[in-house]
């Protein structure tokens, strides 16, 4: 069973530039989004040193016995298809979102920092996949508020309800530290 063991972090400051190997501009969208953590999920991208784009179509789903709730340990299916049939999934996926991701040298783990564009901006996140759920991380000082878990600020949640069109009491109970940051809402 392919297992992805992935945890999450809210991205405070710029000092995880310094660590950046590689960087993709990524577009992806949903096909299936079911409230038991089902995704099926299509994605392109496109790299700087490699101009060929590609393409992924990926099931998620929570492990069987496992919490409904979208959180550390989830099963996962990824498979490549040609860039032509993806753009055309693309256009049946109305909630969409786009990023540029950038690979880190980091040690415990593959690290990615994800930021957003469009109506998710200016949402910046890092991803560290592990060997272990229980493995223990040294986080880099960069490194704010754990989002691992918290199902609203899913990839497949900020296509569907995006960044900006979180209301102000969102953003306080969800995102207190970026709601103070960024001050929306603030007059």
């Amino acid at each position: 069973m392919p297992l992805e063991i992935e945890r999450r972090f809210l991205v405070v400051g710029e000092g995880w530039r310094e660590h950046c190997l590689w960087q993709v501009e990524i577009c992806q969208a949903y096909l299936v989004r079911q409230a038991d953590g089902l995704t099926l999920r299509v994605r392109t991208s496109q790299g700087q040193s490699d101009p060929a784009p590609q393409a992924w179509l990926t099931l998620k789903a929570i492990p069987p016995g496992a919490s409904s709730a979208p959180a550390l340990v989830r099963l996962e299916y990824e498979y490549p298809i040609p860039h032509g049939d993806a753009l055309e999934l693309l256009d049946l996926a109305p909630e969409q979102l786009h990023k540029q991701r950038y690979g880190l040298n980091l040690p415990g783990g593959a690290w990615v920092l994800d930021v957003f564009a469009g109506s998710n901006a200016p949402l910046v996140v890092a991803e560290v996949e592990l060997a272990d759920p229980d493995e223990i991380l040294n986080l880099p000082a960069w490194c704010g508020q754990e989002l691992t878990g918290h199902h609203q600020l899913s990839n497949a949640a900020l296509a569907r309800h995006p960044l900006q069109q979180w209301s102000e009491a969102e953003l306080r109970e969800l995102l207190p530290s970026f709601h103070v940051r960024t001050g929306k809402g603030e007059g």
